[in-house]
């Protein structure tokens, strides 16, 4: 994965022209991104979906649910850690505790008791820290076999691996102990995201337009917790609609 990560850096590192007029600056990598693209996607095809199907079929939802909820939980550490890195004390106290209690009480994740205690599931990482501190979300990228990012959301992958405590557990017992515990949990990811890989199949005219405009929304929604500013979602050529309606609203008035 490293090596792949390292040759598609390589090809985003030359600099796009400065002349072609058809540049996207949000994707000015489009033509490596969609290589990267639709290899994930034919493998993910031959190989990851039709494995994923038996799962969904023949596994029972209460199953893939405790399956869903372990690896959550071992991933938590990385929730964590970035709450007290954005200033959340009081959430990163609470998500301590929550990681606290699944781990004892829910058996190692398997069952989430601590949402049952009233304390709350989080989404943090490294790339929302960085948007809450400034650092601007630069170009679009698709790593291969782990999806849409770009050049600051990247630099989670290290920090949730080094965060996640099947890292340790496989440093401690072996490889033979990680290595189909991390198969296991990427066939439960892939699981997750059948119903929106199906609407992207369903309603998408270009599926990699619609996983990048989809994700770049959603990072904007999680690196401002459910509440992004307006302009986000509104032409920056045009004026706000509301402020426009406010307008009017105050000239009517003069005019009365």
């Amino acid at each position: 994965m490293l090596l792949v990560c390292s040759i598609i850096f390589q090809g985003c590192a030359t600099a796009p022209k400065k002349n072609d007029q058809d540049l996207d600056p949000i994707d000015p990598h489009e033509k490596v991104n969609r290589v990267s693209y639709n290899f994930t996607d034919r493998v993910d095809r031959l190989l990851f979906e039709p494995v994923v199907n038996v799962y969904i079929d023949y596994v029972p939802n209460a199953a893939q649910r405790s399956i869903g909820n372990f690896y959550d939980n071992l991933s938590y550490p990385n929730v964590v850690l970035n709450d007290f890195l954005q200033g959340k004390v009081q959430q990163g106290l609470q998500d301590t505790l929550r990681f606290a209690v699944n781990s004892s009480i829910g058996l190692f994740g398997l069952f989430d008791m601590a949402t049952h205690m009233g304390l709350q599931k989080h989404d943090e990482d490294f790339g929302q820290t960085l948007g809450v501190w400034g650092v601007d979300t630069g170009s679009y990228l698709f790593i291969p076999f782990l999806g849409p990012s770009s050049e600051r959301d990247v630099t989670n992958i290290p920090v949730s691996l080094f965060t996640n405590v099947l890292f340790y557990a496989g440093l401690v017992v072996g490889s033979s102990f990680a290595a189909p515990l991390t198969i296991l949990g990427a066939i439960d990811k892939r699981a997750r995201l059948s119903g929106p890989m199906r609407i992207r199949d369903e309603a998408a005219l270009d599926p990699y337009l619609f996983v990048r405009e989809a994700s770049l929304q959603q990072r904007e929604f999680l690196i401002y917790d459910g509440n992004p500013p307006l302009d986000l979602y509104y032409d920056p050529f045009q004026d706000n609609p509301f402020e426009k309606d406010s307008k009017k609203q105050k000239q009517k008035r003069n005019y009365d």
